[in-house]
């Protein structure tokens, strides 16, 4: 697969504005690891390899397990992620998915219970962050690097 477009290259207006978003979400109040979570979490519902590629070195590099990683699609069913992080997880999944799957008020109700206004202000802007760079990778066909695999 060969990439179409590069957006930021023919839209040099829009694209730093974009970055500098991004870049304030990032430095938000929202932990690393929970930052990373959220990411892989809604580039796995979207299919988007790119990110998953990204995403996951991030993790890894800033200290999270492979573990977590490998199960983080069945989050649901594993013992790894702390209840807070598990709110968010369904936060990310209701808002990605959010043409099929409400964003409930018993869904922010558990917010609620971890995370601060500002906080689930600062994670609703990231999840959305994150679906906006999954469609533009994907719409893209942004192509993440190989690993030579061995014979």
């Amino acid at each position: 697969m060969q990439q179409r477009l590069d957006l930021a290259a023919n839209a040099p207006a829009i694209a730093p504005k974009l970055y500098a978003l991004n870049d304030a979400i990032e430095n938000s109040s929202i932990s690393k690891t929970l930052l990373h979570l959220v990411k892989m979490r809604a580039s796995q519902i979207n299919g988007c390899a790119y990110c998953l590629n990204i995403h996951s070195a991030e993790a890894i590099k800033d200290g999270d397990t492979h573990q977590r990683y490998h199960v983080l699609a069945a989050w649901h069913e594993s013992t790894l992620f702390t209840p807070a992080e598990r709110a968010a997880l369904a936060w990310t999944d209701a808002l990605t998915q959010i043409s099929t799957q409400d964003a409930s008020d018993a869904l922010y109700t558990e917010l609620t219970k971890h995370y601060s206004e500002t906080e689930i202000a600062e994670l609703t802007l990231l999840i959305n962050m994150i679906n906006f760079w999954n469609r533009v990778a994907i719409s893209s066909r942004m192509v993440h690097p190989s690993e030579a695999k061995a014979a």
